[in-house]
């Protein structure tokens, strides 16, 4: 009997000695310890129990809970997040921490805690993401440690990224339609605040790459001539294989590829003769076409098309959205509202896919 009866007795002794300790947390404790981890209601008083009304233990079980689940979660994608943006005595900078579903990216916990990071940040004029991690945040937090935790609460992953900085002055700063998605920085030579604004709405529309044709990586631009080249192979034999079709009096578009050949013969729009004769006029021309390439033509056509991409892609270049219609570039438009007036740089950071 004493036996069986022990377990039991102990058993019940425990839950005694629990619900006393949970009955002794009053719910100040609960507030305080909520309000120093963010935690949720229900996490803190799990937490204060188990630690006995220990603070500091409960707090370190709440990390630890955060930690387990970001190493459960770490091979999950962070696709959704909050991008913030911010200028203080001639430093900028702009931070996304990114986590898994936009119903935790637009909660107010999570908003807030990322503007708390870009504070320190700019407190610190951290210089580059693991520079920010280190930073300690106004409840004594390091960076890292409360984004682990955030991540414990919400069961999701999370990650800071994208960190990107100006220095200097004439720095202007815009979050897109203020959904802390997609933000911008452009800093200009002399003050121009109006100006500087609707530069910064052109970069979060337009998507520049550089400020200039010299500001490109020289990779970016062996990667798009090459790219270029290919693509013009390609057209100039495409042009080929569709005059000989024309010739044999067949419609390119009805064969420009197999499972079109095989939907048009289908419908009655193909014999098995023309398919035939269309997939043989095709296969011939090709080794013709290529074989006949005239290089400089090609690499002319190259050359072409990477000027269009420098004309797209450079800031100063790119044809100006918010002027009057007048067809000005960035460059255009600036000089007229001062002819000194220039972009020195510009930053740009989104979560959306462009």
């Amino acid at each position: 009997t004493f036996a069986t009866e022990a377990p039991q007795q102990l058993t019940s002794q425990r839950s005694l000695y629990r619900s006393r300790i949970l009955l002794a947390i009053s719910i100040d404790d609960i507030k305080k310890l909520r309000a120093m981890t963010g935690a949720g209601l229900a996490d803190v008083k799990k937490a204060l129990t188990e630690a006995e009304g220990d603070f500091d233990k409960a707090k370190e079980l709440l990390r630890e809970r955060g930690l387990a689940i970001a190493a459960k979660r770490s091979d999950r994608e962070t696709s959704n997040g909050c991008v913030l943006v911010k200028s203080v005595d001639g430093f900028a900078a702009m931070i996304a921490l990114k986590c898994e579903t936009d119903f935790v990216a637009n909660g107010a916990d999570f908003i807030a805690l990322t503007q708390s990071i870009l504070d320190a940040a700019i407190a610190a004029k951290a210089k580059d993401i693991e520079a920010v991690k280190e930073l300690t945040l106004a409840d004594g937090q390091k960076v890292q440690d409360a984004v682990t935790q955030r991540s414990g609460i919400t069961g999701e992953k999370m990650e800071l990224d994208g960190y990107l900085t100006l220095e200097g002055e004439n720095i202007e700063i815009y979050n897109h339609m203020a959904k802390n998605t997609l933000c911008t920085m452009v800093q200009t030579n002399k003050p121009a605040a109006e100006q500087g604004h609707l530069v910064a709405m052109q970069v979060a529309a337009m998507k520049p790459v550089a400020l200039d044709a010299q500001s490109i990586d020289p990779k970016i631009l062996d990667e798009e001539y090459k790219t270029a080249v290919e693509k013009s192979k390609l057209e100039q034999v495409q042009k080929f294989v569709d005059m000989k079709l024309k010739k044999a009096g067949l419609n390119p578009n009805l064969v420009d590829s197999e499972d079109h050949i095989e939907s048009n013969m289908s419908k009655g729009w193909l014999t098995q003769e023309q398919a035939d004769e269309a997939r043989k006029i095709i296969a011939d021309a090709k080794v013709e076409g290529e074989a006949n390439l005239k290089m400089p033509m090609i690499e002319g056509i190259a050359k072409g098309r990477v000027e269009k991409f420098k004309k797209e892609n450079c800031l100063v270049d790119q044809e100006f959205q918010f002027g009057d219609g007048d067809k000005a570039t960035v460059a255009q438009w600036l000089a007229k509202q001062d002819k000194d007036l220039k972009i020195v740089a510009f930053q740009r950071f989104t979560l959306v896919a462009d």
